[in-house]
């Protein structure tokens, strides 16, 4: 971290903290739907790179969606996580690998146990470049895919992205025994060992 002074016509002098989330100029946005947020938030926090990953809300019509909304599946929004990483550290190939090997790329408006629109899987790229990689990187895993159904995994322009509750923020530090429980009764680590093998990622 570090700090600039700011002296003010002979006031006592002005201490600023600057991160390095702060100082950084060229960091990116991504952002994915992947069915339950809290289960998503993980994978992308253990990345070096990643600055910084938000869960909420995007896709829909209805501006700033409650959880209990989106939940009720009447708002177009899917749950999703916004992820903040500097490309010169950990590029967006990377970040799409991660996402592919931690959803079921098969499954239509449902991600393991939860059904619903809100819980589809989806890419929302946020540039043109983002579009690109992100088109390619499905249509190789359609060619080199260890599963035999069609992935069905949406590709779609970024949209307004709306923060969830505090509450659901890094839900899986803030209360681990229920996360991995919720984790285990959906059946998604279950479900991801029979899609990618040893390459599941959780």
């Amino acid at each position: 971290m570090k700090m600039l002074f700011i002296s003010m016509a002979g006031l006592s002098l002005i201490l600023i903290a600057i991160t390095p989330a702060m100082a950084a100029t060229n960091l990116e946005k991504a952002t994915f739907a992947g069915g339950c947020f809290w289960c998503m938030e993980h994978p992308f926090d253990e990345i070096p790179g990643v600055v910084s990953v938000t869960s909420g809300y995007t896709g829909g019509q209805k501006e700033n969606p409650t959880y209990k909304e989106v939940s009720a599946g009447g708002t177009g929004h899917a749950e999703s996580v916004q992820v903040v990483y500097d490309p010169s550290k950990v590029t967006y190939e990377t970040l799409l690998s991660v996402f592919w090997h931690n959803i079921d790329p098969t499954a239509k408006d449902r991600q393991f146990c939860d059904s619903g629109h809100q819980y589809r899987s989806v890419i929302f790229y946020h540039s043109e470049k983002q579009h690109r990689l992100a088109l390619n990187s499905k249509s190789l895993l359609e060619k080199n895919k260890p599963f035999k159904e069609p992935v069905v995994t949406e590709i779609v322009q970024a949209t307004e992205f709306y923060p969830a509750e505090d509450y659901h923020q890094h839900y899986y530090k803030k209360n681990p025994i229920r996360y991995k429980y919720y984790r285990t009764s959906c059946g998604r680590d279950r479900r991801l060992k029979e899609l990618w093998g040893s390459e599941a990622a959780y």
